[in-house]
Order: structure tokens, then C-alpha cells, then sequence
């Protein structure tokens, strides 16, 4: 049949046959008897008669047999035949089955003194009859035989073992009933033992365990006596493994096989793999011999062996298998000729090999390229899952992702995926300033192996690239407001805009008098020039300049990532500005009929003049506490009051009243302050120029023709925390300072202005965790007082 190959390698049939022509279907295989007809082979049939039923390590099935077989025919102990029957079946019950008749032909007769086999499931150890049957150095085990030899019966053989619990001595039909075969040819006498028998021992030769059975076959006639030493002994073990290598150990010299080891001589050794001699060893492979070990050494992986993938408590890893045989012939003065013959199939234990996930992926043209491996053949990628969404291979195909198989080096394979930065299972974060971390998370699940055992494994990769551009704005101005047209990209998904500590949202902007508008691309702030959160840089004479300032800040941290500012210059010849720090500056106009000598003006204190001027206008700058401004409490606002007035010139007259030329012209000035944040505002030292505005100011002219309004804020209130009861010692402004709740906190509230008329009023203070009082939690230090 075309499934079956076959060939003789050192006395022992081998046949093959394939498994992927068999596949989903059973067979057996028969012994044909040449006087009894076909014999069914089973495991104790196979060990008694020398044959082994086992599959290489490509799962091919593998059926040997001993020239010595109990069903071979022998001729002359040249040519040998052997005919096997193969039943193939549909059927595990074996019904309808074909029958496959398949002789096999050996031709062995260069026969050694003594030959000895180290089968699988057998020993076997024959010796040509024409030597001389005793040693002539008599040991004591031979001559202890000695008396045995006078109960053994005319022309029939006998079986002594010698083992630690004694002498045993039966007929060859005994034997064979506990598991042995004895037989003789027309040159050669032979015995096959099985494993672990009872009359078997295990002895330590060079650190390698030593199976051995110690017998002698005895035959006798009237005129002739022979014993024939047939003691066999074969290793149980001797493999040991590294992550790399492993290695088969056999003793170089077996004591009990050699009785005289001083004329011992090593002649020959081969290596073979799945049945074939290996030539030049050292190509793929390390054989080395020395006096104690012959040593073989196979790195993992090697040619004619089979790696295999295996799952072992959910982890993956590989196992390596290979058959081996080893055949050393020596010499010595008892036997002449000793070929000695090792046929073993090592497997490796479990090796973990844990998977690698490695990122090429290409941030210049925002794809995920993620090769996973290193797997063997015999693992198929069957489906993955994307931030935890299952696909199978087609609806992950479909989706738009690709998954590809790629050539490792040493037969391994891996698997590519490929996943585009916009996909939308892909996770995505803004970082730094203007980066974004891109994250693939993928669960692969693999079919391992011809059981098609699942594995699953999870991976993370992540990148990150500049790929956001932080908006850019852009600032201009008319004659009455400032306006700045901010990119909306981006804007409440990466980054918020803030007017100092607070957001910036509708509702400030509206209740500060901005206007807000947005197109597809921009937000136009429109910002009056007297409206709350601009800043003065400079204010003259008839001019102003002005600055109004917007932070862009992270969602997330509240980092401050650029700051957008708008400035520019006004010509305004009316207006009021009080500073936070109580400085008050008035530019006011005075249109009279008829015009008056406006370098004459002044404010209660006469004193404080105009410090620029011109035909109509006036321009002071004074501070709350001098040019006798006055204060006073109404509700919650503190107002602080001066006038601008003009000093007529009289004519001199006989009598009163004098007479004048010049109109009556007076201008009250007016800063209102919200008190409780004054206070609280001095308490906290902030930054005028971030801090919310609590002030606002009026000018009054007497004719009540026109009122100007202006929001600001005024610091005069400073506070300090000592560092104990003494009040000498005080942190640093704008320190953290850390405190325990039981802890007492000595806080001193000083008030800046000058006017006898001012009072402070210290009515609650309190802790936050932030720049912003009114962020919450709070902690109060006092309440009302």
C-alpha cells in the first residue's frame, strides 16, 4: 500500500506508516505466522517477541521488529522476512475492514561475537555458539554454576538468573511464561527479557541507571556441556535537559558485560536519528566519547527531531521530541566482539516560552504595527479583541484592521495586526502640551496544537505624538473694546479658558459685559474697554493703555498652557479707573461756557492738581488715602469720595458781592468697594491682575448730566499668619503652611488706609485647598466675628 515504507537498519526491520493517509481511521496490525496464521500484536505479544508498536515524533505510526523475532523467518542467519498484515477500518470496533499483506525483507550477516539490543519495551542480547562457551578466568559466579549443571536434563536447555534474592533456575517454557524468549539458530543462541522483571536488578554504572538480568542458558548431552553467558543490561535513564540542549548519557564500559575490563577496546561508535545513521554528527549534533560516558548532545530544535506547542497551567511553551540510536562496538578477551545497540525517543519536559509583543508601530503615519510571537506551526491565530471588543479574524477584516501571518527565524511564525491611531477602540488621552498617548489593547486567542488547545494573551501598546497644535490667537481692538478670536478646536475636550482662577464660561462672560460669539472655527470675545478683567498698563493724559489676558489651561491638571493676551492703546477723554492697590485716576472733561483755565483745577485738597491738562480737559491721579478723599460705609460697599473743583477768579469791585467771569464747576468722584471681599481679598495677598473685581466708581458732575461706571478692586487690607503667639516671626507670603485641625493658627489682619474715618471690620476667615476662596472644602478660623 502506498501509506507503508519500510527498510532494515542493523538487524532490525522498520516500517512506517503515514498518518495523513489514515487519518480518521483505525488500524491494527497482525503477525503473520508461517504454521499458525496471523497473530493479533498487543503490548505483552510485542516485548516477548521483539517488536515495537510506537509513533515518531511527527505522529506517524512506527512498527520495528528483531531479525530475531519469535514470527521471523531465518535462513542461514542471513536473510530474514517478515510479513505483517494491516487492517484499516472506518471503525473503532474494527468491522468492515480492509486487509493490507505486507512482507518485509532483511539482509544481515555481519554478526558480532555478541549482539545486544536496548529496545523500548525490551532487552535482547544473542551470542554465536562456536566460542568458547566459559571464561577461561573462572570467577566465582562460574564456578558457583558449576553443580546447577549436573540437574539439567540431556538435550534440553535451561535458564539460570542470578539476581539479589538468589538462583533461579527454569525451562525455556517457564521462561517464556514470564515474559521471556529464548531461542537458538543455526549459529546463534538469544534471549529477550522485559523491563523490571522480577529477575531483573538495576545497578549505577557512571551515574546512569543500569537495567540487567544475569543469566546463564545451559544445555547438555551425553558428551557435551555448554554454558552460554547471556546476561544483558541496558540504561533506564541518563537524559538530562537545559533550556538549550539535551543531553543522552550511556556508560562507555558496562561492568557486567565486561568481565576482564583491562583488555577492554573501544572500536566503533554511531549515532542515528529516526532510524538513519547520522555520518558527520558534528554538523547538527555533539558526540563525544571518553573512558567513562558516551555522551550525545541535541540542541533544542535540531534537525530530525519535532518541536511542539503545549499549554501548561495557561502558559504556553514547547516540548522537543527525537528518536535517537546509539551503536558502540568494542572488544575485550572474553567476547571478542561486542556491538552494542541503544534505540530511545527522548521528549523534553515542558518549556515555557512566553510570548513577545513587539511595537513597530509607525507614528508617521498613525498605525499600530504590532508583530506577536515567536509561536510554532502548529498555533493559529483564531480571533482577537480590541479594547475589549471581540471580532473573529473576518469581522476584524471587515472592520478595517489587519492581521497577517509573518516568517520568525528557526521555522517560528508570528502574527501581525495593524490598527489605524483614529480607529475608535483605540483609547486616547491628551498629554503634555500638546501631545496625545494613543493606546492599543489587544486579547489574542490562539488554537495551540493538534488538540486545538486555547491561549489567550493580552497586550498594551502605546505611543505617543505630537500631533495636537495648540490654538494660536488673535487680538485686536476699536475704539471702545478689545477683542480676541480664539480656535474653538479642542476647546472643553483638551483645554478650558480661564479669567485668572475662574473659568471662563457664559455666565461670567455676561455678568463681566462681554460679549461672546462663535463661527465654525473661532470664539470672538468682544471685551470693553472699562469692562471687568482688563488690566491698565499705562494710563496718561487722554490715552490708555490696555490689556486683557485669557489663560489656556489643561481640563485635567489646570497646567496653564499659553496665555492670550490683547493690547492696545485708547484715546478716551473721560473716565474713571480705581487701582486695587487705591490708587484713583480721573480723566475729566470740562466743557463750559464760557472755558475755564483748566490748570486751575483741583481736588478738596488743594494741593492736588491736575497732573496733565489741556483747553477742556483735566487728567488727576491721586491715592484714597491723600487729596482729602473721604470714606464712608453704605451696605456692603465701602465708597470713597473726592471733588474736582475750580477756583475763580474775581474782578475787584467797590463792594460785595465781587464779580467774576468764570462758571461754577465742581466734579464728584466716586470708587465703590464690596467690603467683604476687600477684606477677604487682603487676607489672601492675590495677584491684582488675576484676582475677581469688587470695585466700582462714579464721577458725579453737579448738574448729574452724566455717570460713569468702572468695576475694580482695591487691596487694602494685609494679612499675615505668625509663626506663634508672639507675632515676630511670619511665613513667607504665598507659602503653604501645613497645620493639624487641633493646631491654632495666629493670623494678623492690618488695615493700609490712612483716613481716621476707616474701621476694620474682621467678620470671617477661612482655609481652602486652592488659590480660589471660594472653592470648597473650607475650613473657617472664625465666623461672624
Amino acid at each position: 500500500p502506498g501509506f507503508v515504507e519500510s527498510s532494515c537498519h542493523s538487524r532490525i526491520f522498520w516500517m512506517k506508516l503515514n498518518k495523513l493517509l489514515l487519518q480518521g481511521k483505525f488500524f491494527q496490525l497482525e503477525i503473520k505466522d508461517p504454521y499458525a496464521g496471523p497473530v493479533l500484536l498487543d503490548e505483552k505479544l510485542a516485548s516477548r517477541c521483539g517488536y515495537v508498536l510506537s509513533e515518531d515524533v511527527w505522529g506517524n505510526p512506527v512498527f520495528r521488529a528483531s531479525v530475531l523475532g519469535c514470527h521471523v523467518a531465518n535462513e542461514a542467519d542471513e536473510l530474514f522476512s517478515l510479513t505483517v498484515n494491516i487492517k484499516v477500518s472506518s471503525f473503532s470496533s474494527m468491522t468492515a475492514a480492509v486487509t493490507y499483506t505486507y512482507p518485509m525483507y532483511c539482509s544481515y550477516s555481519s554478526w558480532a561475537s555478541r549482539e545486544i539490543v536496548c529496545e523500548e519495551n525490551y532487552m535482547e542480547v544473542s551470542v554465536r555458539t562456536d566460542v568458547p562457551a566459559v571464561s577461561n578466568d573462572y570467577t566465582v559466579a562460574w564456578m558457583s554454576a558449576l553443580p546447577e549443571t549436573q540437574n539439567v536434563a540431556y538435550q534440553l536447555w535451561q535458564l539460570m538468573f542470578v539476581s539479589p534474592s538468589g538462583r533461579k533456575t527454569i525451562t525455556v517454557s517457564d521462561a517464556a511464561k514470564l515474559g521471556y524468549s529464548f531461542n537458538n539458530t543455526l549459529s546463534r543462541v538469544y534471549l529477550r527479557a522485559p523491563y523490571h522483571s522480577n529477575e531483573s536488578d538495576v545497578s549505577v554504572v557512571s551515574g546512569v541507571n543500569m537495567n540487567m538480568v544475569t543469566s546463564t542458558s545451559m544445555y547438555r548431552q551425553r558428551w557435551l556441556l555448554l554454558l552460554i553467558d547471556t546476561t544483558v543490561s541496558c540504561p533506564v535513564d541518563g537524559i538530562s535537559f537545559t533550556d538549550t540542549t539535551l543531553t543522552w548519557t550511556v556508560p562507555s564500559v558496562i561492568p557486567t558485560l565486561v568481565v576482564q575490563e583491562s583488555t577492554f577496546l573501544s572500536k566503533n561508535i554511531l549515532m542515528g536519528v529516526d532510524g538513519r545513521v547520522i555520518v558527520n554528527p558534528e554538523e547538527n549534533y555533539l558526540l563525544e566519547y571518553n573512558e567513562t560516558h558516551i555522551g550525545i548532545t541535541i540542541p533544542i530544535g535540531a534537525e530530525g527531531g519535532k518541536l511542539k506547542s503545549s499549554i501548561s497551567g495557561g502558559v504556553y511553551g514547547v516540548i522537543y521530541s527525537i528518536d535517537l540510536f546509539l551503536e558502540h562496538t568494542w572488544t575485550d578477551a572474553d567476547w571478542q566482539t561486542t556491538k552494542y545497540t541503544v534505540i530511545k525517543s527522548i521528549t523534553t519536559p515542558f518549556m515555557p516560552q512566553i510570548p513577545t509583543v513587539i511595537n513597530n508601530t509607525l507614528p508617521e503615519e498613525r498605525l499600530f504595527n504590532v508583530a506577536f510571537g515567536h509561536f510554532l506551526p502548529d498555533v493559529s491565530l483564531v480571533a482577537i479583541a480590541i479594547g475589549n471588543v471581540p471580532f473573529t479574524l473576518r469581522e476584524a477584516q471587515h472592520h478595517g484592521f489587519k492581521i497577517y501571518e509573518t516568517p520568525f527565524s528557526n521555522r517560528m511564525k508570528g502574527f501581525i495586526l495593524e490598527v489605524s491611531f483614529d480607529d475608535p477602540y483605540v483609547l486616547k488621552e491628551y498629554v503634555n502640551r500638546n501631545e496625545t498617548k494613543y493606546t492599543l489593547l489587544v486579547n489574542y486567542t490562539l488554537s495551540v496544537g493538534p488538540e486545538m488547545t486555547p491561549y489567550y494573551h493580552s497586550a498594551e501598546v502605546e505611543c505617543v505624538i505630537a500631533d495636537i497644535e495648540l490654538p494660536e490667537a488673535v487680538g485686536y481692538c476699536d475704539e471702545e473694546n478689545l477683542y480676541l478670536a480664539i480656535p474653538t478646536f479642542g476647546l472643553h475636550q483638551y483645554w478650558n479658558l480661564y479669567l485668572g482662577n475662574k473659568p471662563l464660561n457664559r455666565h461670567v462672560a455676561l455678568t463681566n459685559g462681554y460679549l461672546a460669539a462663535t463661527n465654525s472655527t473661532h470664539l470672538i470675545l468682544q471685551i470693553p474697554l472699562f469692562a471687568v478683567g482688563v488690566t491698565y498698563e499705562e494710563v496718561s493724559f487722554q490715552k490708555i493703555k490696555a490689556r486683557f489676558d485669557v489663560a489656556l489651561r489643561k481640563v485635567r491638571t489646570m497646567e496653564i498652557l499659553q496665555m492670550f493676551s490683547v493690547s492696545c492703546n485708547f484715546n478716551s477723554s473721560t473716565f474713571i479707573i480705581c487701582h486695587p492697590d487705591g490708587t484713583i485716576m480721573v480723566s475729566a472733561q470740562m466743557k463750559t461756557i464760557p472755558a475755564i483755565d483748566t490748570s486751575k483745577t483741583k481736588l478738596r485738597d488743594s494741593s492736588c492738581k491736575p497732573r496733565e491738562y489741556n483747553e477742556g480737559h483735566a487728567f488727576f491721579k491721586f491715592h484714597v488715602t491723600t487729596c482729602g478723599t473721604s470714606v464712608r460705609f453704605e451696605g456692603d460697599h465701602i465708597i470713597y469720595e473726592n471733588e474736582i473743583s475750580y477756583e475763580k477768579e474775581t474782578l475787584p469791585g467797590q463792594s460785595i458781592p465781587t464779580i467774576t467771569r468764570d462758571p461754577d464747576y465742581r466734579l464728584t468722584v466716586l470708587c465703590y468697594y464690596q467690603a467683604k471681599e476687600t477684606l477677604v481679598l487682603g487676607a489672601f495677598a492675590s495677584d491684582p491682575s488675576t484676582s475677581p473685581p469688587f470695585g466700582s466708581s462714579v464721577m458725579i458732575p453737579r448738574s448729574n448730566i452724566a455717570v460713569y461706571r468702572r468695576i475694580r478692586q482695591a487691596l487694602n487690607v494685609v494679612s499675615r499668619v505668625s509663626k506663634d503667639e508672639s507675632f515676630v516671626e511670619f511665613y513667607e507670603p504665598n507659602m503653604a503652611i501645613l497645620k493639624r485641625p487641633v493646631e491654632p493658627v495666629f493670623l494678623e489682619v492690618e488695615l493700609k488706609d490712612e483716613s481716621p474715618d476707616t474701621e476694620l471690620h474682621l467678620e470671617n476667615c477661612w482655609v481652602t485647598g486652592s488659590l480660589d476662596f471660594n472653592s470648597t472644602p473650607r475650613w473657617n478660623i472664625t465666623v461672624d466675628g
